[in-house]
């Protein structure tokens, strides 16, 4: 699957470039990277072809982009160029294989250069992240869905999981996270090619981490429902703090009780529990 790099400049950056990435992640596009006049959207290249951004006007913000198709052969090379190790506090050091370990942190965690993304630059990906190290998932049942990279499975691994499956769409992100499970002496992570369907013959979660957007959570937060045990946690993320609200509100419709949020600029976090 090709992707297409759409490159924003923004003004204001600070906080239109959250703003703009908010609105953009209701529109398919499935990765973002900050830039100093902006950022980089990635969205394949069949979402490519139905895009439409005539409708996205803002009256105190400017916008203009140009982009650029990215082909596979080329992401090793990129990746290595912009990749910097992500942190979360002292806890959690995100880095590629090609930088030096830092024994400082609580886990470590090395992710590979593939065509897909989520190497934890993300807002979204650094609060599941912290949310994670609050809780106990010793010998839990955890599920990651859109597990991108994997970075969500292999930390719930880290901190104790017995049982872990990753389930992504993108059937890159699904090599990637294989072969980064390996790479992080986790392998028996069981990670699957599909959608939501693909819950239906499998046994309920203690955990579950979706990290997609506001659209996805919402049509598949009745399933997330389902597939949770009796007092079972579900954390969500992906979408605008000013989107908090109404996912709280179709949470609370299937049987979760909203436990608290977190934000990190204009993105959120929700934490629930069935």
């Amino acid at each position: 699957m090709d992707y297409f790099a759409y490159h924003f400049k923004v003004e204001p950056v600070d906080p239109g470039a959250e703003i703009l990435m908010a609105v953009l992640s209701e529109k398919n596009f499935e990765s973002f990277e900050n830039t100093p006049d902006g950022f980089t959207a990635y969205i394949t290249e069949e979402n490519n072809n139905s895009l439409d951004l005539s409708d996205i006007h803002f009256e105190e913000l400017n916008y203009r982009f140009t982009k650029e198709k990215i082909e596979k052969k080329n992401w090793n090379e990129e990746w290595e160029k912009n990749f910097e190790p992500v942190v979360v506090g002292n806890r959690l050091r995100i880095r590629a294989p090609f930088h030096a370990s830092d024994p400082s942190f609580q886990q470590e965690i090395i992710i590979m250069p593939k065509m897909s993304f989520g190497t934890g630059h993300h807002q979204t990906t650094r609060l599941i992240c912290s949310e994670m190290f609050e809780m106990d998932l010793k010998n839990k049942r955890v599920l990651d869905m859109g597990c991108g990279t994997g970075i969500l499975a292999i930390l719930a691994k880290r901190l104790g999981s017995t049982d872990v499956i990753g389930i992504d769409i993108d059937e890159w992100s699904v090599e990637n996270s294989k072969e980064n499970c390996e790479v992080n002496a986790c392998p028996e992570i069981k990670v699957y090619l599909g959608d939501v369907d693909l819950l239906e013959k499998e046994k309920e979660f203690d955990i579950i981490l979706a990290n997609i957007n506001k659209n996805i959570l919402s049509k598949q937060i009745a399933v997330y429902s389902k597939k949770s045990k009796k007092n079972g946690h579900l954390l969500l993320s992906g979408f605008f703090k000013t989107d908090v609200d109404e996912l709280k509100m179709k949470a609370e419709a299937v049987g979760f009780t909203f436990l608290h949020s977190s934000t990190d600029g204009e993105w959120a976090m929700i934490h629930l529990q069935k």
